[in-house]
Formats: C-alpha cells, structure tokens, sequence
C-alpha cells in the first residue's frame, strides 16, 4: 500500500487543479511544491474567466491552494530530486543510488529534505525541468532552453500511472489554460483507476432521482436549503479573500533581479 494515491509535483494552477479534482474523487492527494510558481512573476492577470476587471495572480493561486485544502488536499513544501517505480520485492524507501525505471506497482518519491513518499499515480505538474524524472524511461520533446514530457492527448505519458499537466506538458503559456488542463488530466486519471465517477457536479435536489435514477457517482444532489447555505458560505469566502489588497509583490524575473 502507497503512502497516497495520488502525489502532484508542483503548486501552480495545473498541479493544484489536479489535485482538487482527485481529491474530491475522494483519492487521498498530496503536492509536493518548492519555490515559487511562475504565475507569482504576473503583476496582474486580466484574462481569466470569471473576473471582469482582472484578478491578483498570487490572490488567485492562494484562492486554489485555499480551496485544494478545503476539499482534503494534503501539501509538503520541500523539492522532488527523483520519481521513480516502485518495486513491491524491494524495501519501498531505497536510501541511496538510482531509481530505475523497472516495472513496479506505483512510485518512489524521493524529496530533497524529507523521507521519500510512495504514490500509486503521480502528476508532473512542475516548471519545465523534468529532471527529477531522469530514472523513467519517458520520451521528451526539447524546444530551445526548455523540455518537455512527451503526452498524448489526455496527459498520459509512456509510463503507466504517470502524468503530466500544464507547462511541462508543453501547455499554452496561460493560466487558465494550465488550470484547465490540469482538470483534464485528473480525470484522465479517475477514468484509469476505474474508480467509479462520472462528473463532479453538484445538481438541484430531484435533477436525477426525480427521473427515477441514481445519483451517479462524483455528483450530488442538494435541497435549495442547502444551496443557499453554500452560496452564502462562498460568498463570504470571496468578500474576506478581496478584503484587503495582497501582501505580496509580484516576483521579478531572476535575470532582472541579479542585475538590480
């Protein structure tokens, strides 16, 4: 048995997206994150659904990582040095040399301060340095400085159980295309597990059973009493996030801070 069922390497939107739709899968979910998205360099972000004037970005990836937490998701700052099979006749936790690419049931985790962690799925959802996946044997697409895990449509890559979401899926760089495909890829995953789901959606009291069906799994229905309490819930949610302007700058590019 893995320590979870699903790890995400990287906090920006694809990772956390992800990871909120597999946690409300009712998978047990962790990201596993260091330093600070690229999303954080954005001063401010005018072109994602939903928000008129714009939003903060750093408001917006606090917001997600809230809401991540909210429904179950588990997070461990600390840097992933090397994913690799697990192999269920070796100890699960090898303290040195490499972690080869044999076939294995789940993977290794291994963290740069931390004890490693095992995971039946993993999604690379990291900046476009795929190194710490050295040890699999993945096809990469190299496009100038930077690399890519090689992905067919759904975000599946060569080595079953592992995915890739966002930038280093070789994803537009937008933030809600990341956010976007991050969903697509957790699903992706669902469906493989043959874990029982077919949509997360939370539907009026009656839209199924007043058909004489069942509610199907992933979705749920509810009374317009508790429709309001959740509206009234996230209401207030949204008016304390916005209450106060955002403590933090956007972080400039390293190249311009090195020169300041």
């Amino acid at each position: 048995m893995t320590d979870e069922d699903v790890l995400v390497v990287g906090g920006g939107l694809a990772g956390l997206t992800a990871a909120l739709f597999t946690a409300r899968a009712d998978l047990d979910t962790r990201v596993v994150s260091t330093g600070e998205p690229i999303l954080r360099r954005n001063a401010h972000l005018e072109n994602y659904p939903g928000f008129p004037a714009g939003v903060n970005p750093r408001l917006l990836l606090d917001s997600t990582r809230e809401q991540a937490e909210r429904n179950g998701v588990q997070f461990t700052d600390d840097r992933v040095e090397q994913v690799g099979r697990l192999d269920p006749d070796d100890p699960p936790y090898p303290e040195d040399g490499d972690l080869g690419p044999d076939e294995g049931t789940g993977f290794v985790v291994r963290l740069a301060e931390g004890d490693a962690l095992t995971a039946t799925y993993v999604v690379a959802a990291s900046w476009s340095d795929p190194s710490y996946l050295d040890g699999l044997d993945l096809s990469m697409v190299q496009r100038g400085s930077k690399q890519f895990v090689g992905v067919d449509d759904l975000g599946r890559t060569d080595v079953d159980g592992l995915y890739a979401a966002g930038r280093l899926a070789k994803q537009y760089h937008q933030a809600v295309v990341a956010a976007g495909h991050g969903a697509q890829v957790a699903i992706t995953l669902l469906e493989d597990s043959d874990r029982p789901f077919y949509h997360d959606w939370v539907v009026p009291d009656g839209y199924f059973t007043g058909r004489d069906r069942d509610v199907p799994p992933g979705c749920e229905e509810i009374d317009e009493a508790e429709r309001r309490r959740r509206e009234d819930e996230s209401r207030a949610a949204v008016r304390e996030s916005v209450a106060d302007p955002h403590p933090d700058e956007p972080t400039m590019h390293p190249s311009v801070a090195d020169e300041e």
